[in-house]
């Protein structure tokens, strides 16, 4: 039986090429000197700092830019609030999510069996397999899926005929 899964991955390699290249942004450009601003990539994620809150929104800005070059979807990262840290300093970290959480993904299927296709999707940890009879209807679900928002960024891979 034909089958595809849906999954939210995030290449990790052009995250660290985006986040280098900030980095370096940051460290040369004018606006930036001696204001202490930051951008490294941790465990957690991806972390800012700057001396003030408006050097550390345009820091967040030159991030941004260099993903959205790098064709990475801001949909897979979590901005979190900005934190007062040491020695009157600004610290803001954007987590990066991988996967399909369980509530997107009964989302996902729910939106395959109100389509009316005849395709059936099944949770599998954090990705969705979706199966049917015919390969046209599993390029029409993949359509269908496309055209949705349901804010993560979605992939198609492993279509098995």
């Amino acid at each position: 039986m034909p089958s595809f899964d849906v999954v939210s991955k995030v290449q990790m390699h052009e995250v660290a090429n985006a986040v280098q290249q900030a980095a370096k942004e940051v460290g040369t450009r004018f606006d930036f000197r001696g204001t202490g601003t930051s951008v490294e990539q941790s465990a957690e994620g991806i972390v800012l700092r700057s001396g003030s809150e408006g050097r550390l929104d345009a820091a967040r800005e030159v991030l941004k830019e260099k993903l959205v070059r790098r064709k990475l979807s801001l949909k897979s990262f979590d901005e979190q609030k900005i934190e007062p840290a040491a020695s009157s300093s600004y610290r803001q970290l954007i987590k990066i999510e991988q996967g399909i959480s369980t509530e997107k993904a009964k989302a996902i299927v729910k939106f395959l069996k109100g389509t009316g296709m005849k395709v059936q999707g099944a949770i599998q940890q954090e990705q969705v397999r979706v199966t049917g009879k015919k390969r046209d209807d599993l390029q029409a679900a993949i359509a269908a899926l496309r055209e949705e928002d349901f804010g993560v960024e979605l992939q198609f891979e492993n279509f098995r005929d």
